[in-house]
């Protein structure tokens, strides 16, 4: 049975494993080869962090700053994708977080932005960032 909680110390080495693998693998178009484990840690510093654990393994993550109500992360090991876990995850955070939230998507992240715009996330705005073009989200309840 799916569980969804705060992350606990005991997730970390999975969740740095999940962090990693998955973008490497989204994110094709990059250079990834400076990308590691300890990125994690690093990008998820002073966030909330919801863990998706089935039958006692993690199986994926969802990061938010809560202080502007701004969705982070939020990756799937590859074997536990469309399963609806990113679904579920998604929707704990948003019953936890104020409206409006937000969140930004790399344009080249098709399937990331296909999901968000299936969940009633609009597109706001564009901007530029180190890693190309991105798209401002945003979701009211």
């Amino acid at each position: 049975m799916l569980q969804i909680f705060e992350k606990r110390a005991s997730h970390i080495p999975a969740l740095q494993r999940i962090f990693l693998e998955s973008r490497q693998k989204t994110f094709h178009w990059l250079d990834t080869s400076d990308y590691n484990l300890h990125d994690f840690d690093h990008q998820t510093e002073g966030e909330f962090v919801l863990v998706a654990v089935l039958d006692d393994e993690v199986v994926g993550f969802i990061s938010l700053w809560m202080p502007n109500n701004f969705i982070h992360h939020l990756y799937i090991d590859e074997k536990y994708q469309h399963q609806k876990i990113g679904s579920k995850l998604l929707e704990e955070a948003i019953n936890t977080m104020n409206s409006p939230i937000t969140l930004k998507c790399l344009r080249n992240n098709t399937k990331a932005i296909d999901f968000y715009k299936k969940k009633g996330f609009i597109e706001t705005e564009k901007g530029q960032s180190a890693q190309g073009e991105y798209i401002l989200f945003s979701f009211s309840k």
